[in-house]
């Protein structure tokens, strides 16, 4: 079966047969995969009438275990945005009641973010809708095939998540 990467391969190969293309076979099927599961993450998170980032802040939560709170440093870390961005997103949210404000017991300056129980049923919801989506996707590999990309592609994103900094 030949996709969309096998024909621009075959291209570069005829117009530049001094460049070794090979990466783009992988790299290119990546970039694509990326861009369609990013609609399919759209079309998951706007059934349950949420952004994409506001999934990322409200599932951080969630992962976080009861209470359901961390700082807006860990969320910081675990979203990888700037303090502005996540100042601004956290607003959003608790205008939305999806999550609110508390003062952090062991710093007085500080607050934590803590999920309502509306955020904890859209984080719940939308993450089912999406584990549907992204089964659909996989559905033309066996389990074993999915156990042996995750490992591929697990050493090839390990290095990028694991610089310190």
């Amino acid at each position: 079966m030949e996709d969309e990467v096998d024909r621009l391969v075959a291209a570069w190969r005829r117009e530049r047969p001094d460049l070794d293309v090979e990466p783009l076979e992988v790299l290119s099927r990546v970039s694509r995969l990326a861009r369609h599961l990013d609609r399919a993450r759209r079309i998951a998170f706007a059934e349950h009438q949420l952004e994409p980032w506001e999934f990322d802040v409200l599932t951080s939560l969630r992962r976080a275990g009861a209470p359901y709170q961390l700082s807006p440093g860990q969320l910081l870390t675990q979203t990888l945005v700037t303090s502005g961005t996540m100042t601004n997103r956290i607003d959003r949210l608790t205008k939305k009641n999806l999550v609110e404000r508390l003062p952090d017991p062991n710093d007085r300056r500080g607050v934590l973010v803590r999920l309502t129980d509306l955020g904890r049923d859209k984080a719940d919801q939308s993450l089912a809708g999406l584990l549907a989506q992204e089964r659909a996707i996989l559905g033309e590999l066996s389990r074993r095939q999915r156990s042996e990309l995750a490992g591929l592609l697990r050493q090839l994103t390990a290095p990028f998540d694991n610089i310190p900094g």
